[in-house]
């Protein structure tokens, strides 16, 4: 078996892969993969993370992979948003090469070559379960059973090869369990992969019944950056996802048009949460949502502020309340692992699609190049080699996801693959010349959001962002600026860092062979 050379900021270095490792670890036996993703859920909303949030609504689960294993706190996307970043995942790819570059209703192409492929052929069952959101049916999985689009919170739909079945419950709970049968019947004489895919916490963020109050009397801090006033910064200005002014009221924050009513307002989407609700779930929801519902009429009309901190604080506790049933699975999983003898050689992932916004800069969801939806959390446990309490601090991506799982199962990377194994970095064993900057590409312009198109270079100091419909560009230093609010592209004295990272941003570009009509 050959080992495999990649090329890291413009050095090679050697990984050891499947005949390499295993003659020289003497390791015979192929690592479960247990990949648990879910959907917009902010670095800022893990406890293990530290972020004041979190330790208002914690997360000891989750939190257990990362005392467990490792805590990855410089991990990121390609780009933020849940189709291409889950495609990236499964191709160890960029967008422009897996093609999947917008949420659209054109499929992903599962014709392509992918991780789950990949390891089947090398001898592991492999599954998906819950959210696919990639339009076309899964393609390289001996089993599957997938929410429909974004899935329903309530008694959700669930797509298999042979037929579409309405399941009464809750759907992070209904994934879990799905996912517990399929631990229990698989084929025990072989490896497995299993990609457990929560639709929570995606908006419109519908806890769990048994959540419904669990942080009403808690008040959220509310971030520094709430009220920016984007100076200096085109299209963080001309965006559409304030929490004050662009939530749809009535879907997001199940805010009622009179006092006392169960008249909802905006709400565009009722068939995905409300309208799949039996009569006595709706009866326990308006009685347990009936008192916060009513207190925003106990507000001044007029104090624009006042309302935009009471959207905050509500959006703030059905989020938060939504991610508590994700950690209870998580902590479900991890008991199954450790009850059937399977937890030593499994290797457990937590992360999710993309980060998300908390209020930070006034917004929700994603899209944007700026830390807060860029940075992916990740917690990754692997008892025969992650050591307890390791923390990769590295700059790390989604497309080197693939790549990693390869490596442990002992499988040769494909040569096409963009991403990286970081193993190495999971081991302690510092690789040379290990990459000091990540690419990053958005294209969904026009569209929801209304976030414009951009590329740029992320360094472990700078951001440079290029807005290129626009020709408006954007440079931060995180060192100075970690709220990125002061855009020093163009200023006295950064022409010197302004021309390197161009000229990175070029070879990023020209390495990962980024069409020229995509610039």
């Amino acid at each position: 078996m050959k080992c495999k050379k990649f090329l890291i900021g413009g050095a090679a270095i050697v990984l050891l892969l499947a005949g390499c490792t295993a003659s020289k670890n003497g390791e015979t036996k192929q690592p479960n993969i247990l990949f648990i993703m879910s959907d917009d859920h902010a670095v800022q909303a893990i406890s293990a993370y530290g972020h004041p949030v979190s330790q208002l609504a914690p997360t000891p689960n989750i939190d257990r992979l990362a005392e467990q294993g490792a805590l990855f706190t410089a991990n990121y996307c390609g780009n933020s948003i849940c189709g291409p970043s889950r495609a990236s995942v499964l191709t160890g790819k960029h967008s422009h090469k897996h093609g999947f570059m917008r949420n659209t209703r054109h499929g992903f192409d599962g014709s392509q070559q992918t991780l789950p492929k990949i390891l089947q052929a090398n001898g592991y069952e492999t599954a998906i379960i819950g959210k696919w959101h990639l339009v076309s049916k899964p393609t390289g999985f001996d089993f599957w059973k997938i929410l429909n689009d974004q899935g329903e919170y309530n008694n959700p739909d669930f797509i298999t090869e042979n037929d579409t079945v309405y399941y009464p419950g809750y759907a992070t709970d209904l994934i879990t369990g799905f996912t517990k049968e399929w631990l229990d019947n698989h084929d025990k004489e072989k490896p497995f992969f299993l990609m457990m895919h929560h639709k929570a916490p995606h908006r419109n963020w519908m806890p769990a019944e048994r959540h419904y109050n669990l942080y009403d009397n808690v008040e959220f801090p509310v971030p520094e950056t709430f009220f920016d006033d984007y100076e200096g910064r085109f299209a963080a200005a001309n965006q559409e996802m304030n929490i004050y002014r662009d939530m749809y009221e009535g879907h997001d924050l199940k805010m009622v048009e009179t006092e006392g009513s169960r008249s909802l307002r905006f709400d565009p989407w009722p068939h995905v949460w409300i309208d799949r609700m039996t009569p006595n779930e709706k009866e326990r929801f308006w009685a347990a949502y009936r008192e916060k519902t009513d207190s925003f009429f106990e507000l001044d009309p007029d104090d624009e502020k006042g309302i935009a901190l009471w959207k905050f604080q509500r959006y703030m506790q059905d989020y938060l309340a939504t991610i508590k049933s994700v950690d209870e699975s998580v902590g479900e999983i991890l008991d199954y692992l450790d009850e059937n003898g399977l937890t030593e050689n499994t290797i457990v992932v937590y992360t999710t699609d993309q980060g998300f916004y908390l209020g930070e800069h006034g917004w929700f969801d994603k899209r944007f190049m700026y830390e807060e939806s860029m940075i992916m959390p990740m917690v990754m446990r692997y008892p025969k080699k992650i050591k307890e309490g390791t923390v990769v601090s590295e700059l790390t991506q989604n497309i080197d996801f693939a790549p990693t799982f390869l490596d442990y199962a002992r499988i040769e990377v494909p040569q096409d693959m963009q991403g990286v194994s970081f193993r190495q970095l999971l081991e302690n064993k510092q690789p040379e010349n290990w990459r000091s900057s990540l690419y990053y590409h958005y294209y969904e312009f026009p569209g929801f959001h209304s976030v414009r198109a951009h590329y740029g270079v992320k360094t472990k100091r700078y951001k440079l962002m290029h807005f290129y419909k626009e020709n408006i560009w954007e440079l931060f230093d995180l060192e100075t600026d970690p709220l990125e609010i002061n855009n020093i592209y163009g200023k006295e004295g950064t022409e010197k860092i302004t021309e390197e990272l161009k000229q990175e941003l070029q070879r990023l570009q020209t390495i990962y062979e980024v069409p020229v009509d995509h610039k």
